[in-house]
């Protein structure tokens, strides 16, 4: 996660008692000073309320499950610290009693070749998969670090806390997450088509409005209102409005700014707008301006009333910390089987790109005219990692599936227009194979960075969500 002070862990340090307290002791104290080091909360029990502030009894289990409890609306994720062998039991206990529904990380801490004997051997190692079987027993889901025991004070450890960090967001955020969907789905758009009950299943709730309500209100504003005027600078500070009427601008303005209302009065995550073409052709402007800003922001927008591409970009954005788009998978690059053509008309958030401007839409003008169409933020998306990602609901058997790749953006030669890229993915030809067998959309998420493991351990251990994780 790029800002980790939105994280906050519970911290359960465990103990067992014939092994040795000094290595309890300071083995909490460390990955306390550690994790605020790296700009996490904590949540632990004090030395005065459990002996070393560690679980080793029933009885510290039922008092760090309260202070948990007390603290679930703060916690995203728990981690379990193992200084010693640790008590299996009392640990699953805590998690069992405070049933916070979060996801749990199992680490322990490595023994040193030279301090083996009684007084300093901590048999941690051991420990863990004692814990990890209390834990499978229990029904408790987990996650492990990949390297079975790790110094705290490693750079491995602070990306294996990266990597929960990412899988707690993504797994509470999606939770209770709210999508708003802006106009009826474009009749040619069958691709986008969703269940809505489904997702309710899964904690997601979906808002509608029709988009004669946004477009009315936006119509009915002041241009020099206040409100307005204030978002009219938010657009030339977020990018460069050369060669665009004026009136579009504001016609932009007035747009974003009825959007912006209306995601906070329904407290929405996350939107999906019909960009085509009614907006262009009765309010005449595109919303991709407004869209890429909202993106920047945090606050992910599709195309086409895209609401799974939606989700699936809100979930890019909790696993990186970073904005995500919608994107095309739409060319060859010519003879290049590891390559793609990425292609929008454009709302990408302005960071995908070398040099945004803003401009028009130059496959719509055609049919409605350029005067119609100012309002898309295009150019060439930078070179760098990249995860993309797509999510789908399955009507037929009522579930959730999704396909998950890492790649990169290339600095390949490139002549054409919109916001552009060319994409490179190992094995690509096998991932585009197993996106046709399984019906999946022409439309794909995707963020600069590489969080796949993230998004793939969030899925399958703690949502139930079926994933391809491809791996070229």
């Amino acid at each position: 996660m790029e800002d980790n002070a939105k994280v906050t862990f519970g911290l359960l340090v465990g103990n067992r008692g014939f092994f040795p307290d000094k290595l309890v002791e300071n083995g909490r104290e460390l990955v306390i000073k550690r994790l605020e080091e790296l700009g996490y909360g904590v949540v632990v029990l004090d030395e005065d309320e459990a002996e070393y502030g560690a679980v080793e009894t029933r009885e510290d289990a039922k008092k760090c499950a309260k202070l948990f409890d007390e603290h679930r609306d703060e916690i995203d994720g728990v981690l379990v610290t193992l200084p010693n062998f640790g008590d299996e039991k009392a640990v699953a206990d805590t998690l069992r009693l405070a049933d916070l529904e979060v996801p749990v990380l199992l680490h322990a801490f490595p023994d040193e070749l030279g301090n083996m004997d009684l007084a300093n051997r901590r048999d941690s190692f051991c420990g863990k998969l004692s814990a990890g079987n209390n834990l499978w027993q229990y029904g408790i889901p987990y996650s492990t670090t990949d390297k079975h025991v790790v110094d705290v004070e490693s750079k491995e450890f602070a990306q294996e806390l990266e990597r929960f960090a990412g899988v707690s967001s993504v797994v509470n955020g999606v939770k209770g997450a709210r999508l708003g969907s802006i106009g009826a789905r474009t009749a040619p758009f069958n691709t986008v088509r969703y269940s809505e009950k489904i997702l309710e299943r899964a904690g997601v709730s979906v808002e509608t409005i029709d988009l004669s309500e946004v477009l009315g209100k936006a119509d009915s504003l002041d241009g020099s209102s206040p409100a307005v005027k204030r978002t009219l600078e938010e657009i030339t500070e977020y990018t460069t409005t050369e060669g665009v009427p004026d009136e579009s601008v504001v016609k932009i303005g007035k747009l974003k700014l009825v959007l912006d209302r209306w995601i906070d009065e329904n407290d929405l995550d996350a939107t999906a707008i019909q960009c085509w073409d009614a907006l262009e052709e009765f309010y005449g402007v595109v919303p991709c301006t407004a869209m890429s800003m909202m993106s920047e922001s945090l606050i992910p927008s599709a195309c086409e009333v895209d609401i799974m591409g939606a989700l699936g970009m809100y979930v890019l954005q909790l696993a990186s910390g970073q904005p995500a788009a919608l994107t095309d998978f739409n060319n060859n690059y010519g003879e290049e089987d590891d390559k793609l053509v990425s292609f929008h008309c454009s709302n990408f958030p302005k960071s995908f790109i070398e040099e945004p401007e803003m401009s028009y839409q130059d496959i719509l003008s055609e049919d409605v005219g350029k005067n119609n169409c100012y309002g898309t933020i295009v150019g060439r998306i930078s070179p760098g990692p990249a995860t993309f990602f797509r999510l789908s609901t399955d009507d037929n058997n009522g579930t959730i599936r999704s396909y998950l790749a890492e790649g990169e953006y290339t600095d390949d030669e490139l002549d054409t227009f919109g916001g552009y890229g060319v994409a490179k993915i190992d094995g690509l030809q096998k991932l585009m194979k197993y996106a046709v067998d399984n019906g999946f959309e022409h439309h794909v998420a995707v963020t600069k960075k590489w969080v796949g493991e993230t998004i793939d351990e969030a899925l399958n251990k703690y949502l139930d969500w079926d994933v391809y994780y491809h791996e070229g």
